[in-house]
């Protein structure tokens, strides 16, 4: 079972493209339409999931062969609703170790401005 870079089955639902895959930085984008609320803004869970995505392709990375890595936890602020178009997440990395890896995840709009700040931690454990 190798690792899968597209963000698995809610990623590729909701649209999750990975535009740059290694453990140092994950960039991953999603289109706004399709992933709102009623108000017609970007429904905050998708920014997480985009968050989550992109931190746990950056962990699974880190982990290397035999290893997985699984989310443990995540916190997210959401700074500002976004009505078209798309955002887009980094992720890098805060810590990198044998049995955990934490990530901070900046998702932005078209124009670079914060929408949300993630921080997620994943335990690498054996496949």
């Amino acid at each position: 079972m190798g690792l899968a870079l597209n963000g698995g089955a809610l990623g590729e639902r909701i649209g999750v493209e990975m535009l740059h895959t290694e453990a140092s930085c994950v960039r991953a984008r999603l289109p706004v339409a399709g992933n709102t609320q009623p108000y017609g803004l970007l429904h905050g869970g998708a920014s997480v999931v985009l968050a989550e995505t992109a931190g746990s392709v950056a962990a699974a990375l880190h982990a290397g062969e035999g290893k997985a890595a699984v989310g443990t936890e995540i916190s997210a602020s959401h700074h500002r609703g976004v009505r078209q178009g798309w955002i887009y997440a980094e992720a890098t990395p805060l810590h990198l170790g044998r049995s955990l890896a934490s990530y901070e995840i900046a998702v932005t709009d078209e124009a670079g401005r914060r929408v949300c700040t993630a921080r997620l931690s994943c335990m690498i454990i054996d496949r």
